[in-house]
């Protein structure tokens, strides 16, 4: 089956490029793999055999940056399919505070809608209204009705972000199956069989992958204090334990078995314009958030993602469809502390729990005389100061906050909000941001904190350990470089090292499908070098 994949590819890249530029594409799939950071894709590369070999033979940026600051997974998807930078899409964060809400809960996840009843953060209804701009599916719906704009994906907010406000089909796995928020939209035959496979997959148990080699020689347990100790798993699992389910290769087989089987009920890329599929594969984020990302866990996850994703380019082959491809991610990911210090990262650490906004509050209204929690937040990013405080004790609570962290030895910066805002939107390469054009690029005046406050490199943002060891969400490179590839049957492409930027994606898939985007509509600029043709 393998060797069959492999010739398969090799027959398609054979065909000579045409004198004239080929007809647009019919179907545009665009996969985000959420957590690959283009340090594991330099790794792994030489590895790969299936799929993400057949797409590196394509047009590969091995230095894309999700560039903005707080690089979550709602925010980098956002980027993807919109060209703007989270300042632009008004995601900047997988959550974010809004002290105005009517609701008990002022927090607010990024693909909720606050005003459903009953809504809060944790409990809410699925919505697009966070995203502020349109998507490419959007623009093409807009343009060709006859357009389908379909995604599926782990994670609702990969789906959302990636499809916007008109999507024709949306599913998402919500820990049960899969669902979607769509109303009134039927749903395809694929969803009910889909749901039915993974419910008997996740009913049995599963003994662990075997090892190859190259996985073995990673396999070194790293204790973690409160955790059991990570780095030589096989991704075992026991019967009927959904979230191990999540956090292994399985999870993103049933993603991209329902993504096949939405091609196939929806005659995808085979009407009159063409559509759009995208495809959020999130069993990387899980297993990096679980077990790290330099262990044995991690080296079979990404070996078999290889193996699922060239099944699925196969079916895709066998549809007869004139299809193109672009792979990316939502950001990247820093291994845990314990074992980056055995690999020769002396300061990494984890980070100081009395850094959380509610400690550093606290002690701030004992200090002043102030009641109540004064800050709202996390232990770095976005954090916000009560408003229900007079205007001159916010201002107080502001100056002593931002010297409290500023005096902190694990505290790289803190930027208040009159910073960022007076901070212009950084138009150079992506590699040269100064941390405050980082932040910048993540600041919404109406959404961001009172100010912001970035941890020093390899200070993990976990104090104490629960289910996750590692995590991501830094504006340093270990979490903002992300590889970015385009791929389509008959194109031959090469490893680009100029810098480039997730928000270039869309502008240069649209300039492959034909689609006119207005001169600075969006952030991103067509790629060079890509089976798009430019226009500058």
């Amino acid at each position: 089956m393998r060797n069959f994949i492999a010739a398969a590819a090799a027959a398609l890249l054979a065909f000579p490029a045409s004198a004239q530029s080929p007809p647009p594409p019919k179907l545009l799939v665009v996969i985000s793999v959420d957590q690959f950071s283009a340090d594991l894709f330099d790794e792994y590369r030489p590895q790969f055999t299936g799929g993400l070999a057949r797409l590196a033979s394509g047009t590969v940026f091995r230095n894309g940056y999700e560039s903005h600051a707080n690089t979550d997974t709602c925010p980098g998807h956002s980027t993807i399919l919109t060209g703007d930078h989270p300042a632009r899409t008004g995601i900047i964060g997988n959550t974010w505070v809004d002290q105005s809400l009517r609701r008990p809960d002022k927090v607010v996840y990024c693909s909720d809608d606050p005003q459903a009843p009953g809504s809060s953060h944790s409990e809410y209804r699925v919505s697009a209204i966070q995203l502020r701009v349109p998507t490419l599916g959007d623009l093409l719906k807009a343009r060709s009705p006859e357009s389908r704009n379909v995604a599926v994906a782990g994670k609702d907010r990969a789906a959302v972000m990636m499809s916007g406000h008109r999507a024709d089909q949306r599913w998402y796995w919500n820990g049960k199956q899969f669902t979607s928020d769509l109303v009134g939209v039927r749903p395809p035959p694929s969803v009910a069989g889909a749901n039915a496979a993974v419910a008997r997959l996740i009913a049995t148990p599963a003994p662990g992958l075997q090892p190859p080699p190259f996985c073995s020689a990673k396999a070194q347990p790293i204790p973690v204090q409160g955790h059991a100790p990570v780095g030589a798993g096989t991704l075992a699992r026991a019967a009927g334990d959904e979230d191990s389910f999540e956090a292994s290769p399985e999870f993103d087989g049933g993603v991209l078995a329902l993504a096949a089987g939405l091609v196939r009920d929806m005659h995808l890329g085979q009407g009159s314009a063409p559509d759009v599929l995208s495809v959020g594969l999130s069993a990387t984020d899980y297993v990096g958030h679980r077990y790290g990302t330099e262990g044995q866990e991690m080296c079979l996850n990404l070996l078999e993602l290889d193996r699922e994703i060239g099944d699925f380019l196969t079916y895709l082959d066998g549809t007869g469809v004139d299809y193109a491809v672009a792979l990316t991610a939502d950001h990247g990911g820093q291994d845990l502390p314990e074992r980056l210090r055995l690999h020769g990262v002396p300061d990494a650490q984890r980070v100081d729990p009395a850094l959380a906004a509610r400690a550093v509050g606290s002690s701030i209204g004992a200090k002043l005389g102030l009641s109540g929690p004064v800050l709202f937040g996390d232990v770095s990013g976005d954090i916000y100061i009560d408003h229900s405080l007079s205007s001159a004790d916010r201002a107080r609570a502001l100056q002593e906050a931002v010297r409290s962290y500023r005096s902190h030895p694990q505290v790289a910066a803190v930027f208040t909000h009159d910073e960022i805002a007076h901070t212009p939107m950084p138009t150079t390469s992506p590699d040269k941001w100064s941390l405050i054009e980082r932040v910048r690029a993540s600041f919404d005046a109406q959404r961001s904190g009172d100010f912001v406050v970035v941890l020093k490199e390899h200070v993990t943002p976990i104090g104490h350990v629960t289910r996750s060891v590692a995590t991501h969400g830094s504006p340093w490179d270990y979490d903002r470089r992300v590889p970015i590839l385009f791929w389509r049957p008959g194109f031959r492409g090469a490893t680009v090292q100029v810098p480039a930027d997730t928000v270039d994606i869309m502008p240069t898939l649209a300039a492959l499908i034909e689609l006119p985007l207005a001169p600075g509509s969006v952030d991103g600029h067509c790629l060079d070098g890509t089976p798009a043709t430019c226009s500058h």
